[in-house]
């Protein structure tokens, strides 16, 4: 198992950290308008303060700063999923939608959007709802299926996760087929995007990140003995079945959070681990705080790329992340690293 020293993983981490602190300046510098970064801590500070604000101030606040924050939350709540699922299923090429929470999360979506077509307002709070119930309701359906046998099988929750996605998907497709007037909101819902970005999004996404990510946080060392397997475990003494449900409870908090308020946004909770796996090894006391610091990276910056680089026409941020993701993974498998 490839370790590394703890001195080269604080570097790396404070590093990340710095990254995530400019990618949040730049992500609130950049847009249709430009904004001078003094200008920026200005208007913070004057915020903080309370009192009279200026245009520029309420663009700012109550703009692009909860943006770049939902950014960051989602891209955050992805990885630590990522890193969660990935030590569970013993493979550094888990995804966090592998046990179909997407498809859970989309038809939950999907269902909201059809039944709120004539109430934009009623919508706004609505379709993040009913996307996280999809995806909650998921989940649990796919941990009652792989525990029929009375034990919670690794193989029995990819299977019941991949049978379940792909019914669900198909009555998404259903419900789609049937309401086509509403078909263009739910096919922009499904690319992923943070149009929607707001003060409550940020609170209500905010806690749920603060819960689940301190699973992964608080145990390390149980995170680093679930990759020697469920029989190696359990001899050094790990509770192997509660922990399952505790890791699959807590990144299936997190993914159905970060869908919830952007859509479906692949590649972020695949790739972010993955890289820093390569760069700081497997153990998981540097790749958990690491990944999350650069899943947040990630989101920021491929948001900032989707709303600006075909300005005023804004991408959706999951085809910038597919377009990262893909030939990430062609570079790997053309190293070999893929097949590890």
């Amino acid at each position: 198992m490839r370790t590394t020293t703890r001195p080269r993983a604080a570097i790396a981490i404070v590093l990340l950290a710095v990254a995530l602190a400019c990618a949040l300046l730049a992500g609130i510098a950049f847009g249709a308008v430009s904004i001078a970064p003094a200008e920026i801590i200005a208007s913070l500070l004057r915020a903080l303060r309370g009192g009279q604000r200026s245009t520029m101030d309420a663009v700012i606040v109550d703009i692009r700063l909860p943006r770049v924050l939902l950014a960051a939350l989602v891209g955050a709540c992805l990885a630590s999923a990522g890193v969660l699922y990935q030590a569970l299923f013993r493979n550094p090429l888990a995804d966090p939608y592998i046990l179909g929470v997407s498809s859970g999360a989309g038809l939950g979506a999907v269902l909201v959007l059809v039944a709120t077509s004539t109430s934009t307002a009623l919508r706004f709070g609505a379709v993040p709802a009913g996307a996280f119930v999809g995806a909650v309701l998921t989940i649990a359906l796919v941990v009652r299926l792989a525990s029929l046998q009375g034990r919670l099988d690794t193989a029995s929750l990819l299977l019941a996760g991949v049978a379940l996605s792909y019914t669900l998907a198909a009555l998404t497709s259903f419900v789609m087929v049937f309401s086509r007037e509403s078909m263009a909101s739910v096919v922009f819902w499904m690319m992923g995007g943070l149009t929607s970005a707001s003060w409550p999004y940020v609170a209500a996404v905010a806690p749920m990140f603060a819960v689940g990510v301190l699973v992964p946080l608080a145990n390390t060392r149980a995170l680093n003995l679930m990759l020697l397997g469920d029989e190696r475990a359990g001899e050094l003494g790990l509770p192997v079945e509660r922990f399952k449900l505790l890791v699959l409870a807590a990144g299936s908090l997190l993914t159905a959070a970060a869908v919830s308020v952007s859509g479906l946004v692949g590649f972020v909770g695949l790739m972010t681990p993955h890289m820093v796996r390569l760069v700081l090894g497997p153990d998981h006391r540097s790749l958990v705080p690491a990944s999350v610091l650069a899943g947040a990276t990630l989101m920021v910056l491929a948001d900032l790329v989707a709303r600006t680089v075909l300005a005023p026409v804004e991408i959706p941020v999951g085809i910038v992340t597919a377009l990262t993701g893909g030939p990430f993974f062609v570079w790997l498998l053309v190293r070999g690293e893929a097949r590890r």
